[in-house]
């Protein structure tokens, strides 16, 4: 929601209400940063039942507990992650004093949150999703430049009793990073971060991403193209894209076949977004180029799947978002923007009809 915040009540501190599964308390609440919550609000615990309403992030209770129902009662916010029920107008009538919503993971699509009753009721909505991009980022720059020097190529003949330097490929003539030309598919959280890493490198950089604002090519100095000229006379391709209605599938034969002989493709995003019979099929062509990939349709790879004995093919299964440290991100950003809120400031990572918009590939 886009509503200014309230100011701060100097006569009492805020109650944030905080429920998800039990079991992934201790991965999310990092004690440094529910000390900090709590220097600024009253902090309660409700746990949400463990293996009801599905599994995964997208997880969504069933019921509203009688507990949550007490514990909103007085609730200024209320912060959910998986296993945490829908917030929706039946939550909302238990919760008059609530002014602001988080999700901490999970909700890309806000399925855990009506969004029109929370709008109606004026509820700033915060969704710190993009924790996950910060690791992301660091990969899709080292698949970056695995990918540019064809290092799965190097490994599998290492590990396949080889000795000495192979000076054939493309990853030995055409391998630095340094002052190359890099296409960028999409290019939200994880594109601008991943934008900083590049400088140092010196690249020229061709954006494809028909949800941003302008002015974001001015403020990190690239140039906003299409979807062909991304691919066309990049030296590296790096898909960012979220999974979407309209980005499923959107690079297929036609897309890779404008990826120049000798340049790299990596994705960091969705396999789904990628038609994988086409990728094989551009990999297999003997031109040089060559890719790393953290996802793949379908996934788990198949074990009998072509992509995983191509030479020039470095893989990961899908860890790029997923590591110990960025588990408690999403409650760290959380925090910061609670603190912004209650402060009477304007918060980073607020949920809008927009950003939805642009998540749904509307």
């Amino acid at each position: 929601m886009t509503s200014t915040p309230s100011a701060p009540d100097p006569e009492r501190r805020p109650r944030v209400v905080v429920t998800f599964r039990e079991r992934m308390r201790a991965t999310y609440l990092a004690p440094a940063d529910l000390a900090r919550l709590t220097g600024f609000a009253d902090v309660e615990w409700v746990p949400a039942p463990d293996g009801e309403g599905g599994r995964g992030l997208g997880a969504v209770a069933p019921e509203l507990s009688p507990e949550l129902l007490r514990a909103v009662a007085d609730a200024d916010a209320l912060l959910v992650c998986a296993g945490a029920p829908r917030v929706d107008a039946r939550l909302l009538e238990a919760a008059p004093r609530l002014r602001v919503v988080g999700e901490l993971e999970g909700d890309r699509f806000a399925h855990r949150l009506d969004m029109a009753a929370l709008e109606a009721r004026g509820i700033t909505v915060l969704d710190t999703t993009n924790g996950s991009s910060y690791p992301v980022a660091e990969w899709a720059l080292a698949l970056m430049l695995v990918a540019m020097r064809n290092a799965g190529h190097e490994f599998r003949r290492m590990i396949g009793g080889e000795v000495g330097q192979d000076r054939n490929h493309a990853g030995y003539q055409f391998g630095e990073l340094t002052g190359k030309r890099v296409g960028l598919v999409g290019c939200g959280h994880i594109g601008r971060r991943l934008l900083e890493f590049l400088r140092p490198f010196g690249c020229e950089v061709r954006v494809h991403d028909p949800y941003l604002a302008p002015e974001v090519a001015d403020i990190y100095g690239f140039t906003r193209t299409s979807l062909e000229h991304a691919f066309r006379g990049s030296d590296v391709v790096t898909c960012l894209a979220p999974l979407t209605p309209r980005t499923r599938g959107m690079i297929g034969r036609t897309e890779l076949d404008w990826l120049p002989a000798n340049a790299a493709f990596v994705n960091v995003s969705r396999g789904a977004i990628v038609d994988s019979a086409a990728l094989i099929e551009r990999l297999k062509r003997g031109d040089g180029v060559r890719a790393a990939l953290d996802v793949f349709e379908p996934e788990p790879i198949p074990a009998d799947s072509e992509i995983r004995r191509l030479p020039n093919v470095f893989l990961t299964p899908h860890i790029a978002g997923s590591n110990a440290e960025s588990r408690p991100r999403f409650f760290s950003l959380m925090v910061d923007d609670l603190e912004r809120f209650f402060a009477g400031h304007v918060p980073r990572y607020v949920l809008d009809d927009r950003s939805i918009a642009n998540r749904q590939g509307r």
